[in-house]
């Protein structure tokens, strides 16, 4: 596990209303159990679409929320173009 993570999320855990943890390892499980005992909402974001999934059950259950990466992928995936003034492609 993150030794580092898990520190910095309990130490701001007293501040924090939500997490989003952008991992699927099942030792976060722990992490996340802690946290929302504090009363903190905790969203996992992974993946479950590829073989094997990525994400480990017991997190994906522990969690309060989860997100699929494969549902974000055509909000957060590069288009091939050139980007415009604006920041769109041309």
């Amino acid at each position: 596990m993150g030794i580092y993570l898990a520190v910095g999320v309990m130490q701001l855990s007293k501040q924090l209303d939500e997490i989003f943890l952008f991992s699927g390892d099942g030792g976060y499980s722990s992490l996340v159990r802690a946290v929302q005992r504090r009363g903190v909402r905790v969203t996992v974001v992974s993946s479950l679409s590829s073989p094997p999934a990525i994400i480990a059950d017991e997190l994906r259950r522990q969690a309060d929320d989860f997100i699929d990466l494969a549902g974000l992928q055509s909000r957060i995936e590069r288009h091939s173009g050139r980007m415009g003034d604006a920041g769109e492609p041309n």
